[in-house]
């Protein structure tokens, strides 16, 4: 699944098109490496997403292509 439909889906980020810009600014990184929207996810990746001065980091551990509410916080581990 690439990055920002994952972000959309996950609930990281509210609308695929932010994460399209948030990819594009170069400000998405997956394993220390920044990445454009068209990488493909992995389960065990490490994300690491900046919020102005604020980052989130988080592991990715399901990849699913639809998911409720409830679920989408089970896709993913925040590590900081």
């Amino acid at each position: 699944m690439r990055i920002d439909k994952f972000l959309k889906v996950s609930r990281l980020i509210k609308r695929r098109t932010v994460a399209n810009e948030a990819c594009d600014k170069e400000h998405v990184s997956v394993n220390g490496r920044a990445v454009k929207a068209s990488y493909e996810v992995k389960e065990g990746d490490v994300l690491e997403i900046s919020f102005g001065a604020r980052k989130l980091r988080a592991r990715v551990l399901d990849i699913r292509e639809h998911t409720g509410k409830a679920e989408a916080a089970g896709m993913y581990e925040i590590l900081e």
